[in-house]
């Protein structure tokens, strides 16, 4: 393989990991904007949906049991903001966010005593793991081009959501001033439910979509969690669409970093950039600082 296509080969790999970073990105951009609190069980709401779309697979075709299992990890992340969060408005955010940590513990021990240690995996959606589509000498598996699509739609339709339904309208007008909100008629309690509900259905679709590549475990979710925190602050917290640019930053690092540096420590590389990003930009490449705004859609 040359050097062109070698490095459309790490261009790709970055693209990949990159759109499942964005996708988790965007979850906790989602519910920093309407409640403010950094959700780091985020990265649970993928591995639940992986884990329970292979469980659901046994009795039922592929599209229905991603659809379920979706559906399911949605209603969970409505659960736990209607059980936790919103009885717990009055804690302080460091509060909160410990929370969010315990439930993250609390959920990956579930997932070991319900499904065990085995590894889990979809199968492809189309082809196989050998098979491949050429682009330039570089080989592309069909799924990877399942999990670019996945983020596209799903980036515009968040997109087409926020700016043109009433209900993303009312989302972001919370996000921006919770009391202007409130005092126009809007249910600020049932937004934040619905950030939590849409943010855990993405990671679920997420876990469904990357399953058939990088396998699904119950240990999964907390690197996920990680990458996609980095990635959220890396393209400014609190703007959902900037995730998408922070994940694909981290993704493709992370993916170039290996030319460099040994695959151990390819971790290294992203998040040297996230620290160099924020030392002349604390509030990330598109954030707001401070004050002007740091919460908006």
């Amino acid at each position: 393989m040359d050097n062109t296509s070698l490095a459309l080969q790490y261009f790709f790999s970055g693209l990949t990991k990159g759109g499942i970073y964005a996708v988790v990105a965007i979850g906790f951009n989602l519910i920093y904007s309407a409640t403010g609190v950094l959700n780091f069980a985020q990265g649970e709401f993928v591995m639940l949906g992986g884990m329970l779309a292979v469980s659901l697979l046994a009795f039922m075709p592929l599209p229905v049991a991603i659809a379920l299992s979706v559906l399911i990890v949605t209603l969970v992340g409505c659960s736990l903001e209607v059980v936790f969060f919103r009885r717990l408005q009055r804690h302080s955010i460091l509060h909160l966010m410990i929370i969010t940590i315990g439930l993250s513990i609390v959920i990956q021990e579930a997932a070991l005593h319900f499904w065990d240690e085995k590894v889990r995996s979809l199968p492809y959606f189309t082809g196989n793991e050998i098979s491949s589509v050429r682009v330039a000498g570089a080989a592309i598996s069909p799924q990877v081009l399942w999990v670019l699509g996945t983020v596209v739609v799903s980036v515009a339709l968040l997109h087409l959501f926020l700016k043109c339904t009433l209900y993303g309208r009312g989302m972001r007008a919370c996000s921006s001033n919770p009391e202007a909100a409130m005092l126009a008629g809007i249910n600020i309690s049932n937004m934040r439910t619905m950030a939590f509900g849409l943010s855990a259905g993405l990671g679920a679709l997420a876990g469904c979509v990357i399953s058939p590549i990088t396998m699904t475990h119950y240990e999964m979710g907390a690197p996920l969690a990680i990458k996609g925190f980095a990635a959220a602050i890396l393209g400014g917290l609190g703007n959902p669409m900037a995730a998408v640019i922070g994940g694909l930053m981290v993704g493709l690092l992370e993916a170039f970093s290996v030319k460099v540096l040994p695959a151990a420590y390819n971790d290294v590389a992203a998040f040297a950039i996230l620290l160099l990003v924020l030392f002349v930009r604390p509030h990330g490449l598109l954030g707001s600082p401070a004050g002007e705004g740091v919460r908006e859609c």
